[in-house]
């Protein structure tokens, strides 16, 4: 994996995508409510500190490439999710059963 020239913007940069595209969810979104905590948590890493290595130990999830990796991919997932509409009702109801372990015979 390459060194990232300059993972603080690029960081920075992915963080304000993800929360403009959670501003587009409803506030009762569970998707929107965790992942904005979270971003928000990690952007504010960003505002306390320039240097990666420290960025890399508060936030504790990889160094930073892989941080960016992440951003990326929660980028790719939320809109996706704009597009899925998870929040929204069921079409049909699951089976009753469904959230069971081990599962129950019908």
């Amino acid at each position: 994996m390459a060194v990232a020239p300059n993972p603080h913007h690029t960081l920075g940069a992915l963080y304000g995508k993800i929360l403009r595209t959670l501003q587009k969810m409803p506030e009762s979104s569970v998707y929107r409510k965790y992942t904005e905590q979270i971003v928000k948590e990690r952007a504010a890493v960003l505002k306390q500190t320039k240097d990666a290595y420290e960025i890399e130990t508060k936030i504790n999830c990889g160094q930073a490439e892989e941080l960016i990796i992440q951003a990326e991919n929660e980028l790719n997932l939320a809109r996706k999710m704009l597009t899925w509409k998870a929040w929204e009702p069921l079409v049909a109801k699951p089976p009753k059963s469904q959230w069971e372990w081990p599962p129950t015979k019908a």
